[in-house]
């Protein structure tokens, strides 16, 4: 029985539990990808009837340790996010089932069966290099709208721009030295190390391990043999003897198994057609040498040395710094997770709401937690080299000296904005990092990139609060 559009006839007993598989959702039930208050709160406000147009903000407020800048990255899977949002009926009648919704009446759910993401989204091209406290991304929407789509896009963003920051940093240390990324079997899940390859070559790799990545992005597959290989033959010789006859333009052999020095000795029989030899463990820096001497004095000087284990950006900056003679590094754990600063503190904040046709900025001014009102863009000037000089941080449609960074990439729920590909935007992190100068890039202690508020905006928050604190506190 209902009474008053209120629901009285929860289904009692336990919900039944799906089988595993169905947690990889289809994509028309993106809708419940998000946390549950998100769902409670656009419940309240349909049976406020709140109609207002709301306008959040996704950044970053503190950058991580020995970090001074990010490359943004993640806006492709967050547009296909906001174009395919849903809610399919056997999601409708779950959230149905929950206590917390015992108060809410059948025309919400009947809402989100016809839901879609209809408003405006602005955005930092993927690959553009962004500082603490810019808005990356911008969403102006029904209020309902906004509101459900924050945790999926914060999560989306916050992981490919920590991970695509931390392979620069890599990338950078490496110092021309090809950088490729190892790192799916340690990442976060599955669907994890498809985004962390993705994010790695925005980032700078050259290519990756993970070869549904390679394959839906279009970039190097690499991957040689495991230690397993070599084991399951009689003797170390036989298994790079038998592993060149099936690739013979493509042998790169794996030499620690046994021992690092002999499994040169046995890899530099293969001759002038071996391509590479791979050092996964043990003290790179002496090891890489005496391979590199075994291998020049059978006049293998184009053998590549590919080294692994536990590599990060402070290692192989000492290793190089030392005079290693490695090539090439393939590096996995500690850039899939960023694993010195493995989560980024992204924000999504409502800065202003529309109604009755007035906008009206808001803001909150929290201690340690203050943000600032109305729409912005951020304006960025360059010298005439195009170095980059400093950023601004600016109210929407303010006269301020720069090219604005937010594009515009959807308009009415369609996307306008025609995207790049990986190789583009991997184009367009490694142009701006070469405009960015060295002190800025430092592994450590780097130093600060200038980013102000302009006069309008500091003005705007200083009559916001003001107002704010006059209603909410007096």
């Amino acid at each position: 029985m209902r009474t008053s559009g209120i629901r009285t006839d929860r289904p009692k007993g336990n919900i039944q539990m799906k089988e595993p598989n169905s947690l990889f959702l289809p994509e028309n039930s993106l809708g419940i990808v998000t946390d549950l208050y998100q769902l409670t709160m656009a419940a309240g406000y349909f049976e406020q009837r709140k109609q207002d147009v709301a306008t959040f903000e996704l950044s970053v407020r503190h950058l991580p340790k020995n970090r001074s800048y990010l490359i943004a990255a993640g806006l492709e899977q967050a547009l296909h996010y906001l174009t395919h949002i849903a809610f399919p009926e056997d999601t409708i009648q779950y959230l149905r089932q929950l206590p917390i919704f015992d108060h809410v009446s059948n025309k919400f759910f009947e809402y989100l069966k016809t839901f879609r993401f209809s408003g405006i989204v602005h955005a930092m091209p993927e690959g553009t290099i962004v500082f603490a406290e810019e808005p990356i991304l911008r969403v102006t929407a029904p209020i309902i709208a906004t509101q459900i789509v924050e945790t999926y896009l914060l999560s989306i963003i916050n992981f490919q721009t920590s991970i695509a920051t931390k392979a620069s940093r890599v990338v950078y240390a490496a110092k021309g030295h090809e950088v490729i990324d190892f790192g799916t079997r340690r990442a976060h899940g599955p669907q994890a190390g498809v985004l962390a390859a993705r994010s790695s070559f925005i980032g700078g790799c050259k290519g990756t391990s993970n070869v549904f990545a390679a394959y839906k992005l279009g970039i190097p597959a690499v991957g040689t043999i495991a230690h397993s290989w070599v084991m399951a033959f009689e003797n170390e010789q036989d298994s790079f003897r038998k592993f060149h006859e099936i690739f013979p333009d493509n042998t790169v052999l794996l030499i620690d198994t046994y021992d690092t020095l002999a499994g040169a000795r046995h890899a530099a029989l293969i001759g002038k057609k071996l391509k590479g030899v791979r050092i996964d463990s043990g003290d790179l820096l002496k090891l890489s040498n005496e391979v590199r001497k075994i291998l020049d004095a059978k006049g293998l000087h184009h053998v590549r040395i590919v080294a692994s284990g536990d590599l990060n950006e402070d290692r192989i900056g000492d290793l190089l710094q030392n005079g290693a003679p490695i090539d090439s590094f393939g590096v996995g754990t500690e850039m899939v997770t960023s694993k010195d600063a493995p989560a980024l503190g992204g924000i999504y904040k409502l800065v202003e709401r529309e109604y009755g046709g007035k906008s009206i900025p808001v803001m909150k001014f929290s201690e340690d937690k203050l943000t600032y009102p109305c729409r912005k863009q951020v304006y960025r000037t360059t010298d005439r080299e195009g170095n980059f000089t400093g950023d601004t941080i600016g109210l929407e449609g303010e006269t301020i000296e720069g090219t604005p960074l937010l594009l515009p990439v959807i308009k009415e729920g369609k996307i306008c904005y025609d995207l790049p590909t990986i190789q583009e935007i991997q184009r367009t992190a490694s142009d701006g990092l070469a405009h960015l100068a060295e002190p800025f890039k430092r592994l450590k202690d780097a130093k600060t990139y200038h980013v102000i508020k302009s006069k309008g905006l500091e003005a705007k928050r200083q009559e916001v609060e003001k107002l704010l604190r006059n209603i909410n506190i007096t």
